[in-house]
């Protein structure tokens, strides 16, 4: 009986499979993958760009991005800043008169994602689901924020949806901002630091 070899048949499928390998576009390059919904903070301290977490925090970052589009944050300052914690913004003018707001949203907090250094969270009451336009971006890694069980409005932590990208230096230049009381308020920058206008980028139409 004569055995032909598959050899040379084996090692041409090889370097065609080797060739279509080298050939093809990296994973982190295809051009179908959707691009999460990016938003610039434009803030008298400079430009902080933010990427929203759309698939793990659906609720709050259409929430988020409807408040931006309206124009509700183009005004608002950071009105609490507490340096070893974190900087909270979106729900008073520089006169600390409070913007009207939607209804509260549902609490995501429950999404697995951290209250880590350079993420954003929804700020909200005592109460789990009272989150409206307020937001806080966190300055240090802060796990007590973080979702420990549905038992009360401690528990339930704070909802991460987004995180910085660019302009941490910004950010770490607000948290050193002098602050003073400004009753009932605690933690006031004494000069305004003031959101100008939101800017909405890719993917977020």
């Amino acid at each position: 009986m004569k055995f032909v070899s598959l050899l040379p048949t084996l090692l041409l499928l090889s370097s065609f499979a080797a060739r279509a390998q080298d050939d093809a576009a990296p994973a982190g390059d295809n051009p179908f993958a959707q691009a999460l919904p990016t938003v610039v903070l434009h803030t008298s301290m400079g430009p902080i760009t933010l990427e929203l977490f759309e698939d793990d925090a659906p609720i709050s970052t259409e929430n988020f991005l409807a408040y931006a589009r309206d124009g509700h944050y183009d005004g608002t300052i950071f009105h609490r800043v507490i340096g070893n914690f974190m900087i909270q913004g979106g729900g008073f003018d520089a006169d600390l008169d409070q913007k009207p707001t939607r209804d509260p949203i549902t609490n995501e907090a429950d999404n697995g994602l951290k209250n880590a250094r350079g993420t954003v969270a929804m700020a909200r009451t005592g109460m789990p689901h009272s989150a409206t336009a307020q937001f806080f971006i966190n300055v240090v890694d802060n796990p007590a924020l973080d979702h420990r069980g549905t038992q009360s409005g401690r528990t339930w932590g704070y909802a991460v949806f987004a995180r910085v990208t660019e302009g941490m230096d910004v950010v770490d230049a607000i948290r050193a901002v002098e602050t003073a009381p400004r009753p009932p308020h605690q933690n006031v920058p004494v000069e305004p630091v003031i959101i100008e206008r939101v800017e909405i980028s890719a993917g977020s139409d």
